[in-house]
């Protein structure tokens, strides 16, 4: 199974654009988690950011957006400026990076608790719930990080 990583720059933000402060909570994360679940069903589509065709990458900064956090564009750029989270800790809202042809990170999605995750999948495709138990994701799993604290 091949996924698209996406490659449309993006403008970073700026201290106090956005970006949240210390001390997320359930709520927060609950938000983050829900406008990307609301977007399930919507179809694929390389360089979509949303409100209605996403690839992988556009789907997390469109979620964000939502919430009012900027995010860089990229699952790469995403997975470089998430702060690290081990996978035992994952919590709803975190993101989770895989390497699915390659050695980069190509393909993001946003964690929803006990091993599901909302994601963009590919070309012909829609946004979707996956488990990362999946093989393909199993095999390709590349590491967690957090944009909320």
């Amino acid at each position: 199974m091949l996924l698209a990583s996406a490659c449309t720059p993006f403008q970073r933000g700026l201290p106090g654009d956005g970006v949240a402060g210390v001390g997320a909570t359930t709520d927060t994360r609950q938000a983050l988690l829900q406008a990307a679940e609301s977007r399930i069903g919507a179809p694929y589509r390389y360089g979509g950011n949303g409100p209605d065709v996403f690839d992988c990458s556009g789907l997390v900064a469109y979620a964000h957006r939502e919430i009012g956090i900027v995010v860089p564009r990229t699952a790469a750029e995403q997975f470089a400026a998430a702060t690290p989270v081990p996978r035992r800790e994952l919590q709803p809202g975190d993101l989770v990076f895989f390497k699915l042809s390659g050695r980069k990170i190509g393909h993001v999605g946003i964690y929803a608790g006990g091993d599901r995750f909302v994601h963009a999948p590919q070309s012909g495709g829609h946004v979707r719930v996956a488990s990362l138990e999946d093989d393909v994701f199993r095999r390709g799993f590349a590491g967690a990080g957090r944009f909320l604290p």
